[in-house]
């Protein structure tokens, strides 16, 4: 009996370990651009696509890490702005063709519906900056 349990925790580490390794994060330009909307307002936010350099993607599974913290920047910047409450995605590619498909992808279609006040976010009004993983 214990040396079953022995044997079954000495497994789990290693699946643990294995899924550690395989997950790695590596460094990579990508390039990236966000967009902001609001659920009370009919204007919405494009920012230019941009090329981040030392971004983490995750080599198993191609995400971006703290991708989440990317979207918090631009809501930060349009809170700033006074713009409250906004809904913030960033979306990015491993190339400047993949992510330039994206963006006009959704682009086109606020565009199409003629609805909304589109705005344009350039270089120069705000810049994403490059998200590190914590050592644990």
């Amino acid at each position: 009996m214990k040396i079953n349990i022995k044997s079954c925790l000495l497994g789990v580490c290693a699946l643990f370990a294995t899924l550690g390794i395989s997950a790695a994060n590596t460094a990579k330009t990508i390039y990236i651009y966000g967009f902001a909307a609001s659920f009370n307002d009919s204007t919405v936010y494009f920012t230019d696509l941009q090329r981040l350099d030392s971004a983490y993607i995750d080599s198993k599974t191609k995400f971006l890490y703290g991708r989440e913290n990317y979207s918090y920047q631009l809501q930060d910047y349009l809170d700033q702005k006074g713009w409250k409450h906004a809904v913030c995605i960033t979306s990015y590619g491993l190339t400047k063709k993949e992510a330039e498909k994206k963006f006009l992808s959704l682009r086109k279609k606020y565009v199409d519906k003629g609805k909304f006040d589109i705005k344009y976010l350039k270089l120069s009004d705000f810049t994403y900056q490059a998200i590190k993983p914590e050592d644990n």
